[in-house]
C-alpha cells in the first residue's frame, strides 16, 4: 500500500516536470511536505486533453454516493488490478484518472524487532507521479470536496523486500496517456499499472520519526544507516 509520501521539490520544478499550464494555486501557496498523510490536501495533475492542470485533492477518495466524507479514510489506495470493475472506482477510472506529484514515499519494513521505516525515492532524485483516481463529493451541508485514491500494484525487486505491494508510479510516457481523458479503453489504461524499472529507484532506513503524521521536516528523508 502506500500511507505516506513526501513532497519538497521545488514548485517551479514541478511545473516544468508535468508541463503545467494552469495551476489553482501559486508559489506562495505551495507548502513542501516531508510526511504528507491520509486526509491531508496532495498536489495534483488533470488534463482536460489538450492542457494539464495542478491543483489540490483530499488523499482519501469519496465516492459520490457516500453518505459521509470518513469513507476516504479507507479509500486512500485503489489495487490496480480490480480498480476498473469496483464500483467506488470505475466511473473515475474511465474519467477521472490524475496523478499524485511526489519526491519520495515511505513504506514500513516488517523485522523481528518491528517495523521500520523506509524511504523509496528516484535515483536522479527528480519528482515523479503515482497513477490516481479522483471524485467529487457533496457534503449534506453543500461543500464539494474533491478527492483521490493512489493506485497500487505488486512490488519490484526493490520493495520486495520491504512489502508485498507498492504504488503505482508510471513512466512519464505513460503518464500522458493516463491523463488523457478521451482514453477509456479499459485494457491499454490497465497495461500501464505495472511495477516501476527498480534501477531507477533506491531505497535506505530513515527517523523512526516518520511513524508519526505531527512530525514533518528535512530530517525526515535522511539516510539513517
Amino acid at each position: 500500500m502506500c500511507g505516506r509520501f513526501a513532497l519538497y521539490a521545488d514548485y517551479n520544478v514541478i511545473l516544468e516536470r508535468f508541463d503545467i499550464e494552469q495551476a489553482s494555486f501559486d508559489e506562495e501557496e505551495f507548502e513542501q511536505s516531508y510526511n504528507v498523510a491520509p486526509s491531508q490536501q496532495v498536489a495534483a495533475v488533470i488534463s482536460d486533453g489538450s492542457k494539464n492542470r495542478l491543483g489540490k485533492l483530499r488523499w482519501g477518495l469519496i465516492p459520490p454516493w457516500a453518505k459521509e466524507a470518513k469513507i476516504g479514510y479507507k479509500m486512500i489506495n485503489a489495487r490496480a488490478e480490480t480498480a476498473a470493475e469496483k464500483p467506488s472506482y470505475r466511473n473515475a477510472f474511465k474519467k477521472k484518472r490524475c496523478l499524485v506529484v511526489a519526491d519520495a514515499f515511505y513504506e514500513w519494513k516488517k523485522e523481528e524487532n518491528g517495523k521500520t521505516p523506509m524511504l523509496i525515492k528516484m535515483k536522479s532524485g527528480e519528482p515523479f507521479a503515482f497513477a490516481a483516481l479522483w471524485e467529487s463529493w457533496e457534503s449534506p451541508e453543500g461543500e464539494t470536496v474533491h478527492s483521490c485514491s493512489i493506485l497500487t500494484t505488486g512490488p519490484n525487486k526493490i520493495m520486495e523486500s520491504i512489502h508485498d505491494r507498492m504504488p503505482v508510479i508510471l513512466s512519464k510516457e505513460a503518464e500522458k496517456i493516463w491523463l488523457d481523458p478521451n482514453v477509456q479503453d479499459v485494457e491499454l489504461l490497465k497495461s500501464l499499472l505495472k511495477p516501476f524499472e527498480e534501477g531507477e529507484m533506491e531505497a535506505y532506513e530513515v527517523s523512526d520519526a516518520v511513524n508519526s503524521p505531527k512530525n514533518n521536516n528535512p530530517d525526515l528523508i535522511r539516510k539513517t544507516s
